[in-house]
């Protein structure tokens, strides 16, 4: 039987996909499964992939598929899946080879549903570590969790009990994906170091913002919808109280304010700010608001008014980042 099985989906990557795939098959486990996804690329990919078929015959399995999506193909892959835990591994990035023998050592001896590893952020300019922390509960891990999935394994059996797949034709799909697999984990481990070079390339969608940045929201709608339907909602309100928040007025208003177009620009970041107080009205007495710290201060400082002014503040220094990478 195969320890641990990894999908990964391909789409247009022919610069990168060969540097992935070398990474998986000198991995110095053994027993595990590559399954690689032909998501209708239309560049070499194809030709690469199937090149390492040829060399690999008993460790790759090769899938196409007609266009739909990282999260399509991910989903379209986990049914051929035969190793005891799955991973996910995105076709730009690439891992240290003892990734995954380490990280399968952890899962079997704390008997863990998912084992995580810190990651390595690779900017053109510099690399930025990963840390992550070991979870006490499932309230921390709601509110601390690193929600990637290619940096974990995750427990065939977990993903085939929950029914939890990843949200097809929505950017943030790992954000859906994971917090709706939290309130089915029974036990999740962390090794402390950096396997995953996780590549930073300015064409990739996350790095493209539009109008589709906006789905962050249907996104965490859907986590909240599930929770209700599962009746978890009350248990974990303040926790996903103050993830909504987060997400609105820090890391997705950052990639709001990117966004070229005017009029989207400020449709989006309104739409965002009201998605937020329609849903949580109390959202600034969220429990873990009172921890002081400069994010929170921030948050708690966001009116109608200040949001105009923070708006401005951030593009005029984003266009500023952008002249001086342009220049340097």
């Amino acid at each position: 039987m195969n320890k641990v099985t990894i999908i990964v989906p391909f789409y247009n990557v022919e610069e990168y996909i060969e540097r992935s795939i070398k990474s998986l098959v000198t991995q110095s486990l053994e027993e595990i499964e590559i399954i690689l996804v032909n998501d209708g690329s239309k560049d070499g990919s194809e030709e690469i992939a199937k090149k390492y078929v040829a060399m690999y015959p008993e460790k790759i399995k090769y899938l196409e598929k007609e266009n739909g999506g990282l999260s399509d193909a991910r989903n379209y892959a986990i049914p051929y899946a035969t190793g005891e835990y799955i991973a996910f591994l995105d076709s730009d990035d690439y891992i240290e080879e003892d990734m995954y023998k380490e990280m399968y050592k952890t899962a079997k001896i704390d008997k863990a549903d998912i084992v995580e590893c810190d990651y390595l952020w690779e900017y053109p300019e510099e690399t930025i570590r990963s840390n992550g922390k070991t979870y006490k509960n499932k309230h921390d891990m709601l509110i601390n969790s690193r929600v990637v999935a290619w940096n974990k394994i995750i427990k065939r059996e977990l993903l085939v009990n929950s029914k939890v797949k990843f949200p097809v034709g929505l950017r943030y799909e790992d954000v859906e994906f994971f917090y709706k697999l939290i309130p089915h984990i029974n036990s999740i481990s962390i090794v402390k170091k950096p396997f995953v070079h996780y590549v930073q390339r300015e064409s990739s969608i996350s790095n493209v913002q539009n109008e589709k940045t906006g789905e962050i929201i249907k996104v965490l709608d859907n986590v909240i919808e599930y929770y209700k339907q599962k009746d978890l909602f009350t248990e974990y309100k303040e926790e996903l109280e103050y993830l909504y928040a987060r997400y609105i007025l820090c890391s997705s208003m950052l990639r709001m304010i990117m966004i070229k177009d005017k009029n989207i620009r400020e449709k989006m970041i309104q739409y965002a700010w009201n998605s937020l107080n329609n849903k949580f009205p109390q959202w600034k007495n969220n429990k873990y608001l009172k921890d002081k710290n400069l994010k929170h201060s921030y948050m708690l400082s966001v009116t109608p008014n200040t949001l105009k002014i923070y708006t401005k503040l951030g593009r005029v220094k984003f266009i500023r980042k952008k002249i001086q990478e342009k220049f340097a």
